[in-house]
């Protein structure tokens, strides 16, 4: 659990357990090492559809499984210097109701992102994905509403930002934001290691980075000098508003 800070902040909505160190792990550290409070939400543990390797282990129970993934995402946010809260609703199927909309709305006000990170708006190949970014983005809506809880102090409009899923092409997502997270690379990549019950990831987020991290190379301006090694892809939803376009 996270309060209120004076420093900047950034909100992570993650469906399962393991979603936000794949996909925003490097985003996460680099904004803890700007200076970000960085706070993550995990909507379930994934611990029906995304922890086979520990079903297989034989012996095993529903509550078992969310202990350990539990502890494995505490363990990762904490390789990220993040904080994290687990709603443990539930998945595959994960359903939310008015009670865990709202519960997410007090998240949104206590820590005043300046920045929200997410899901792809579609994901046919898993249909918590997209719950949970309809999720983050109504609650985003009712955390502005000024007759939300009257009183409280209202959020502003903070970016959100869909990070890469794990088939891009068949979820529509195109990024159009490259983050160069070189720096942080070590950081995000002490928190895969700590996802054991999915260690065949490991290998292919990594490779995804370096993908991207290839291809923010190739955009930056002809007179950058940095080495761009890693990166992370995301999609934006709303414009940007900017003084300049360089």
């Amino acid at each position: 659990m996270t309060v209120a800070s004076s420093s900047p902040a950034g909100l992570v909505v993650s469906a399962h357990s393991a979603d936000f160190v794949w996909r925003a792990g490097g985003a996460i550290a680099l904004h803890t090492r700007q200076g970000y409070a960085m706070h993550i939400v995990c909507l379930s543990f994934g611990e029906r559809g995304e922890s086979a390797k520990l079903w297989r282990q034989g012996n095993m129970s529903e509550e078992k499984v969310k202990a350990a993934r539990r502890e494995e995402a505490e363990a990762a946010a904490a390789a990220l210097g993040a904080t994290v809260e687990f709603f443990d609703i539930g998945d595959y199927p994960m359903r939310a109701d008015k009670d865990t909309l709202f519960r997410l709305v007090d998240v949104y006000r206590r820590v005043q992102p300046e920045f929200v990170l997410t899901h792809s708006l579609k994901d046919p190949y898993n249909y918590d994905h997209p719950l949970a970014t309809d999720l983050a983005q109504e609650a985003r809506i009712i955390a502005q509403a000024e007759g939300h809880n009257p009183g409280e102090t209202i959020v502003g409009a903070p970016p959100v930002y869909c990070f890469e899923p794990h088939q891009p092409e068949q979820c529509q997502w195109r990024p159009d934001v490259l983050l160069d997270i070189t720096e942080a690379w070590d950081d995000k990549y002490r928190a895969i290691q700590c996802m054991a019950g999915q260690e065949h990831l490991w290998e292919y987020y990594t490779r995804v980075a370096l993908q991207r991290g290839v291809q923010a190379k190739r955009n930056i301006g002809i007179t950058a000098k940095k080495n761009i090694k890693y990166a992370e892809g995301y999609q934006s939803i709303f414009p940007r508003v900017t003084e300049n376009l360089a």
